[in-house]
């Protein structure tokens, strides 16, 4: 049995939750104790600016478990999880997911080595955020839920289904500066938009965009 198995068959035994599109699963400053397990769907995990706009800071996909930075230090927890989509998951007491993780070393190892690869992304996008202008943040933000989420096409097309909402709650801009920008992309032929998802033509084009604009 793999990790992901083990990982499954554990949390299967634990009741399961369904959540509608814009459900909140865990408030900011809530006390945690229980770890969610995503079957499917999608969970956004955000904060809430001074000026009242929701910044998301991760998006959790099957086979994620959270919040275990709470879980895992005792400590409070300050996000918001919200299902991004219908999602279900399976919802385990935090003591007994801690007990597993000490018991099955290798699920730890894995965790560890999963936190590590987000790590590296919110270190690029602190980058992108600190030292790049906000072209090079909507680019960022567009490649990274498409080499995440997006659905390959025939060529190097990827289409992403993404709205300027939330590209906005997730690159930290204003939706008009999103719209304007997206337009933009769109008019020199690297993306095609419809209502609900956006289709990035040729996806090294648009990573050369990138460049050295840090």
């Amino acid at each position: 049995m793999d990790v992901r198995e083990k990982v499954a068959a554990f949390f299967e035994s634990y009741p399961q939750q369904i959540y509608q599109k814009r459900k909140l699963l865990l408030l900011a400053e809530e006390p945690v104790l229980s770890v969610f397990y995503l079957l499917e769907g999608r969970v956004s995990q955000y904060d809430i600016a001074p000026n009242g706009n929701e910044v998301v800071v991760n998006i959790f996909k099957p086979g994620a478990f959270f919040p275990m930075a709470s879980a895992l230090n005792d400590t409070e927890n300050h996000y918001f999880f919200e299902s991004s989509i219908k999602s279900t998951v399976c919802v385990a007491p935090k003591a007994e997911v801690v007990r597993f993780l000490g018991e099955n070393p290798e699920v730890l190892l894995d965790l560890l080595a999963r936190v590590y690869r987000g790590t590296d992304g919110v270190l690029r996008r602190m980058a992108h955020l600190m030292g790049g202008d906000a072209q090079t943040r909507l680019v960022f933000e567009l490649l990274n839920t498409a080499y995440r989420f997006g659905e390959r096409e025939p060529g190097d097309n990827v289409v992403v289904h993404i709205t300027e909402a939330d590209l906005a709650k997730r690159s930290g801009l204003a939706r008009e500066t999103v719209s304007r920008l997206l337009q933009n992309l769109k008019t020199t032929g690297l993306i095609e938009m419809s209502r609900s998802s956006i289709t990035i033509i040729h996806i090294p084009t648009l990573e050369a965009q990138l460049g050295t604009a840090l």
